[in-house]
């Protein structure tokens, strides 16, 4: 009876989970569809192929639900969380290439015990910061942009509208203190496969 009650409850989270990744007119985490430059079918795509890795994700293992996150622009895959081991991060990669329709696969997924309390708070700190800078900074759409620092390594997955905004998400990211590396996968609108001729 137990099991079966917590079978229940992981399907419930699942289902919550899924339908909480991308609500109808946003992107990602949290971005408004206005300021989305792909087209509506586009979001679809993304949104079914992230939806679709994701489930996998937690049917092969429980806590992939909430430890590996997923974002996807245009075919190309974004991965950020925590695993235990080296295969585990192996196997989650392939499962993302495996997805009908990739076209890419960004892996920022880490090794758990392999950063401490103080490496993780200032990764923290620099993703907020980073954040920060992009909403006061009239050249981005902060919205258009996922930040993950992990061991001082700004990662950054997005959609840029011109060459200009691009090049200052990452002079911003850059700037910031204690930064190691910015590691930019940021696309151009009129780079996005639908744009193209």
């Amino acid at each position: 009876m137990k099991k079966k009650i917590i079978n229940f409850i992981f399907i419930i989270l699942v289902f919550w989970s899924l339908s909480n990744c991308t609500k109808v007119g946003r992107f990602g985490t949290g971005v408004d569809i206005t300021f989305d430059p792909r087209t509506i079918g586009m979001q679809i795509d993304d949104s079914i192929m992230q939806k679709n890795l994701k489930a996998r994700l937690s049917l092969f293992k429980k806590e992939y639900l909430l430890g590996i996150q997923v974002e996807v622009l245009d075919g190309r895959i974004f991965l950020s969380g925590k695993v235990n081991d080296p295969e585990e991060k192996l196997k989650v990669t392939k499962m993302a290439w495996e997805t009908n329709g990739a076209r890419s696969v960004k892996n920022a997924v880490t090794i758990k015990g392999r950063s401490d309390f103080k490496s993780t708070a200032k990764d923290v700190l620099i993703t907020s910061q980073l954040r920060t800078a992009l909403i006061f900074n009239k050249k981005t759409k902060s919205r258009n942009y996922t930040l993950e620092t992990i061991n001082q390594n700004i990662y950054i997955f997005g959609i840029a509208m011109s060459e200009e905004e691009k090049k200052a998400v990452i002079t911003e990211a850059k700037e910031i203190y204690d930064v190691k590396n910015v590691i930019p996968s940021i696309y151009l609108v009129t780079q996005l496969s639908r744009y193209k001729n």
